[in-house]
């Protein structure tokens, strides 16, 4: 019951959303290659499933290969800023000023570089999916109880034992913050990387619509790709309920 009390009320506002943009589409006779009714995206998704099936299978591999380079790679840097103050002042504002950059600029940048296979795809979803990660991973590693490291220290624990013991644990909650955050960017990094260059991909199914006005294919490709960043989002709500079972309950 508790669950269900909690996840009604959003959905009873997205099935009125759903139910009003039918009515105002179908209303206002709107076509449906400027604007298509929530029907004609069901169809889309129906008649294409064999191509948006395909095109999904591939972005969920870029999509959970390329979160999981930037999980990985953020980690390692959190914990690096973490360990040097001097390093921390230097490269943190330069991973702030990153974030100024498009990253449909960068994409065909990196395809260029890397070649138009699953590397640069993977790239372009690391970099989307990392800052939120890192920045959230090195304010919690710094908020450790500074009474609980100095009685650390007073019974002779090393550095590492003092990370492993206090400071670690007691980030994760602000870790898997940084990381469900990242979780709804990664599905748009991997649409961003697909448009420089791919022929496969729910990106690509949106660039070869676009010039044929299948704007219900279009929005189809969105529901799918919207479905995926929730997904994700539930796995990654999972793994924190698994590894801080203090915190998410």
């Amino acid at each position: 019951m508790t669950r269900l009390r909690t996840w009604w009320p959003p959905l009873l506002l997205l099935g009125a959303a759903v139910g009003l943009w039918q009515l105002v589409v179908r209303a206002d006779g709107v076509p449906d290659y400027l604007f298509p009714a929530p029907s004609s995206v069901a169809r889309s998704l129906s008649g294409d499933r064999g191509l948006l099936g395909h095109a999904t299978l591939v972005t969920v591999r870029e999509v959970i290969l390329g979160y999981l380079l930037a999980v990985g790679v953020a980690l390692a840097i959190a914990v690096l800023l973490h360990a040097s103050t001097a390093l921390r002042r230097a490269l943190l504002p330069l991973l702030v000023l990153s974030q100024t950059i498009p990253t449909v600029l960068l994409a065909p940048i990196l395809a260029i570089l890397l070649g138009y296979g699953l590397q640069p795809k993977l790239v372009v979803v690391a970099i989307v999916c990392f800052f939120p990660i890192v920045v959230n991973a090195v304010d919690g590693l710094r908020s450790a109880d500074p009474e609980t490291v100095r009685m650390m220290r007073t019974l002779h624990a090393g550095r590492l034992a003092i990370f492993r013991r206090v400071e670690l644990p007691g980030a994760l909650p602000s870790i898997f913050s940084g990381a469900r955050i990242a979780a709804t960017y990664a599905a748009v990094g991997a649409v961003f990387a697909e448009w420089a260059g791919s022929s496969a991909g729910l990106g690509f199914v949106i660039l070869q619509a676009q010039p044929a006005l299948d704007t219900a294919r279009i929005f189809a490709a969105v529901v799918i790709l919207s479905a995926l960043a929730l997904a994700l989002y539930a796995l990654v709500t999972l793994a924190e309920r698994i590894a801080v079972p203090w915190h998410a309950a």
